[in-house]
């Protein structure tokens, strides 16, 4: 009988994720959004045997869902580094993942794509609060520029019985 690989606890350090959150958001203007005011829910759990963690993203502006994103991450053992493949209603197919590492209480991501260079910032404050920053420098700029902020409270305690959406 074949043994069965396990996740490694560098897997399950993305457990800080599992639960629902909910979120108030600051959207920067850009060429997908006008400046303002947002919510956002989160729904994560780990998926595929530990491996990887599932996040559904919805966010609301004036009531009405304006964005959602689905965010698979995984912890890659080749090259010691999360990998961050997200997907979204923009519907740009990300040519390869970002790539991040735990630095203190934060889990920072950057990848690169035709258009520029994307950092995504997840910084815990304790279990039940984390900050989310999304930041983009457009190509042939060094300036990083905000696209999303928010804090994120837990809403819920993990559950195999999450939204599905």
């Amino acid at each position: 009988m074949a043994l069965q690989p396990m996740p490694s606890d560098l897997h399950f350090r993305l457990s800080a994720f599992v639960g629902a959150w909910d979120g108030e958001e600051h959207v920067a203007a850009s060429a997908w959004a006008k400046e303002g005011r947002a919510t956002g829910e989160v729904q994560a759990e780990l998926v595929l045997g530990g491996f990887f963690l599932e996040q559904r993203y919805r966010q609301r502006r004036d009531g009405a869902v304006s964005f959602e994103a689905r965010n698979l991450i995984g912890f890659d053992p080749a090259d010691q580094l999360y990998k961050l493949y997200p997907f979204d209603t923009v519907g740009f197919v990300p040519p390869a993942p970002a790539s991040g590492a735990w630095q203190e209480d934060g889990l920072v991501f950057t990848r690169t794509s035709p258009r520029g260079r994307q950092r995504t910032v997840f910084t815990f404050e304790n279990e039940d609060r984390y900050r989310m920053g999304v930041s983009f420098s457009p190509v042939g700029s060094d300036t990083w520029q905000e696209v999303v902020s928010g804090v994120y409270r837990r809403a819920a305690s993990p559950s195999s019985n999450l939204i599905q959406s």
